[in-house]
């Protein structure tokens, strides 16, 4: 089988369609993986612009209102029973901060490690990286401040009675401290998805709710281990003293943070980035080739000294 070059009548409308049916099929037609990944690529380098003090903020914001899944997942618990299909019900309130947090346009970890790579994926250089050290130093540092003051406020039973704070040290007490190295490999599979979130949504035109909505919720029922989501638990759980420092953010925060670099950049920015040249390759096949629009440009210039 051969690859044949697509032309651009194939990429059109049907010829018989009217003006404004024609025009139908363009405003439903999906956008294409290059515009895609352009569209996110521009989000990146807009980020990578911002100065260190609004990613700060921004990821600190973030950071706050993500801790409003815990709440809200730790408020639909409590007025369950305790039974096989209860998670089916408390876990529709993960979404609830990745829902402000994405369509807020706030500054979430696992957001960039897609959006700010491609970018840099594009044009590889040292200032490059550079910028993305600075964003994800920013925006990682600012997420953990804002998740860690709202576990603080839990602990001190500020924002919660102490009848809340007991049911959450009850059912966060049940989790099981798994092994830093289940927990790296459970933090693949949500850096993926958050990076899909964020590759997905130039395309929801008007269902950015659902699609945030339905993806951070596999998140919960698969169990993944979100670096910042996961980091208000582990955070609520050591100022309550049920767990020491290392078991918080050494065996806890450290792997995941590694799971979700690996899935939403080592796997997802790489391989939509590499979608997307070998989109630009089936467009030119023979990108070498000398045209007879160049040759005749060639001709009119003179030979070259």
């Amino acid at each position: 089988m051969t690859n044949e070059p697509r032309s651009e009548e194939t990429e059109q409308p049907d010829k018989a369609l009217d003006a404004s049916e024609a025009r139908g099929v363009e405003e439903r037609k999906a956008g294409s993986s290059k515009i895609v990944h352009e569209v996110v690529r521009l989000q990146g380098e807009e980020e990578l612009a911002r100065p260190t003090l609004a990613l700060t903020l921004s990821g600190i914001a973030a950071g706050l209102a993500i801790a409003l899944s815990l709440l809200c997942e730790l408020f639909l618990r409590s007025h369950l029973p305790d039974t096989d299909w209860a998670p089916l019900i408390y876990f529709l309130g993960y979404p609830i901060g990745y829902v402000i947090v994405v369509m807020g346009r706030l500054q979430l970890f696992t957001e960039s490690t897609v959006t700010a790579v491609l970018p840099i994926a594009t044009s590889p250089s040292l200032g490059n990286f550079g910028r993305l050290a600075r964003l994800w130093a920013c925006v990682l540092v600012g997420n953990l401040i804002g998740v860690t003051l709202v576990s603080a406020l839990m602990a001190g039973e500020i924002i919660v009675t102490h009848e809340q704070r007991m049911v959450a040290l009850d059912i966060l007490g049940k989790l099981e401290l798994q092994h830093w190295t289940r927990t790296l490999t459970l933090g693949i599979p949500a850096g993926f998805i958050m990076a899909a979130v964020a590759w997905v949504l130039p395309n929801a035109r008007g269902s950015e709710f659902w699609v945030v909505f339905v993806l951070t919720y596999v998140i919960a029922l698969g169990g993944f281990a979100h670096v910042v989501t996961g980091s208000s638990q582990a955070s609520f759980l050591w100022l309550s003293g049920r767990i020491n420092f290392g078991e918080a953010w050494l065996e806890f925060t450290l792997p995941a943070l590694i799971g979700n670099i690996v899935g939403g950049t080592g796997l997802f920015a790489v391989l939509a980035h590499g979608q997307m040249r070998s989109d630009l390759g089936a467009d030119d096949p023979h990108p070498n080739r000398t045209t007879q629009v160049d040759r005749m440009d060639q001709h009119k210039r003179g030979p070259v000294p």
